[in-house]
C-alpha cells in the first residue's frame, strides 16, 4: 500500500501567485500593506476605545460627518465609512441612542434618510480627534518621510478612484 504524498501548503500558494502574479510582482507590497492595516486599525482602534471609551467605526462616522458640512444621506455615509453598508443602520441606531447623531426622512415616501451630526456628537468629535490623530502622527506619519507619504497618498488615490464602484 502506498501512502499519499502529504500536501504542500506552501508551494501550492506559492504556485498560484506565480500564476496570477508574473515574478511575484506586487504580491509582497500587498502582503505587507494588508499587514499594515490590520496592525494599525487594530492598534488605533485599541487606543481609541481604552482612552475615550469610543469605538473607531463610531469615530469615523462622526468624521464622516463631519467631514462632509454635519450630514449626509445614509447610503453615502455607508459607502464612506469603515463598517459595511449592513452594519451602518445599527450603528446609526446606536449613536443615535447615545444622541451623538440625529436620523430624519428626507423624502414623502420616507425612503431617503438623513443622519446628521448633533451637538453632543460634535463635541465628542472634538474631544477624540486630538486623541486618535495624535495616535495616527505616532503610529504612521512619523515612520514615513515627507517623499514616502506622497507616493503612498499618490498610489492609494488611484488605487481607490480605479477600483471604486461609482
Amino acid at each position: 500500500m502506498q501512502i499519499p504524498p502529504k500536501p504542500n501548503p506552501a508551494a501550492l500558494l506559492d504556485r498560484l501567485v506565480a500564476d496570477a502574479l508574473p515574478e511575484r510582482r506586487g504580491f509582497d507590497p500587498w502582503r505587507a500593506l494588508l499587514r499594515a492595516h490590520a496592525t494599525l486599525i487594530r492598534r488605533l482602534e485599541t487606543d481609541l476605545e481604552q482612552k475615550t471609551g469610543l469605538g473607531l467605526a463610531d469615530f469615523d462616522v462622526l468624521a464622516q460627518l463631519a467631514d462632509a458640512g454635519g450630514e449626509l444621506r445614509m447610503n453615502e455615509l455607508a459607502s464612506r465609512a469603515l463598517i459595511s453598508r449592513s452594519g451602518m443602520t445599527r450603528r446609526v441606531a446606536r449613536l443615535v441612542d447615545e444622541r451623538l447623531v440625529r436620523r430624519s426622512n428626507v423624502d414623502s415616501d420616507g425612503r431617503g434618510v438623513l443622519i446628521a451630526l448633533t451637538e453632543t456628537g460634535l463635541v465628542r468629535l472634538a474631544e477624540t480627534a486630538p486623541i486618535h490623530l495624535g495616535a495616527v502622527a505616532e503610529l504612521f506619519v512619523a515612520k514615513l518621510d515627507d517623499m514616502e507619504l506622497d507616493v503612498l497618498g499618490r498610489a492609494m488615490a488611484k488605487v481607490t478612484a480605479e477600483c471604486s464602484f461609482g
